[in-house]
């Protein structure tokens, strides 16, 4: 009987050892989760894209309009962006949106329509030389005049609107300089400008 109660006391005394012994362990292996987490953080994924832009130059005409407005962006070194040659050293035009024309998808078998009608050039760096941002109105099917609103921000070291303005278009084949400025050597903008400048032509 002694032995038995011996052996139930010796039982209850490792209880409280084990239990000690087993939440250490526990938080030790979540402070090495925690751990590898921080040394390994998700934003390190493979296909990262860096979306990072000095200059964001944003063309946007009414919603739901068939009319098909390009934006022409020549940069400081004389190359252009545009809906052939989306990508020009440090510019990059995001899509080449063509009206209602290419705004519908098909979810689960039905047609879904997206009416915004913008396109967006996007300027990695601060590439010295004369910018100049044309729109043109290369399809108009409504055959009247298209409001188009241009917007150019510089967005480092901190947000600043270098142009807005909403010019009309009102013909097909029509093309206007929206706007020129110069970045210096040291990425300030200056000598802002309307003065017009055909790029289309220039690659006809």
């Amino acid at each position: 009987m002694a032995s038995r109660r011996s052996s139930n006391r010796q039982h209850y005394e490792e209880d409280p050892f084990t239990d000690l012994l087993f939440n250490a362990l526990m938080g030790f292996t979540m402070l090495l989760f925690l751990t590898l987490l921080f040394l390994n953080p998700p934003s390190k994924k493979t296909g990262l894209i860096d979306t990072k832009a000095e200059f964001i130059i944003t063309t946007t005409w009414p919603d739901g309009s068939e009319d098909d407005i390009d934006t022409w962006v020549e940069g400081g070194d004389g190359d252009v962006v545009w809906f052939r040659h989306p990508d020009a050293g440090q510019m990059h035009l995001d899509r080449d949106d063509r009206g209602i024309a290419n705004d519908t998808i098909t979810v689960n078998g039905q047609k879904i329509i997206n009416p915004l009608n913008q396109e967006v050039v996007t300027l990695r760096g601060k590439a010295p030389g004369e910018y100049t941002v044309n729109i043109n109105n290369y399809k108009s099917t409504t055959k009247g005049p298209v409001p188009v609103q241009v917007n150019v921000v510089k967005v480092n070291p901190v947000l600043r609107v270098i142009y807005y303005d909403t010019l009309q278009l009102t013909r097909q084949g029509e093309e206007k300089t929206a706007v020129r400025f110069t970045v210096t050597p040291d990425g300030n903008v200056i000598n802002v400008n309307t003065l017009q400048k055909s790029l289309v032509k220039s690659r006809d």
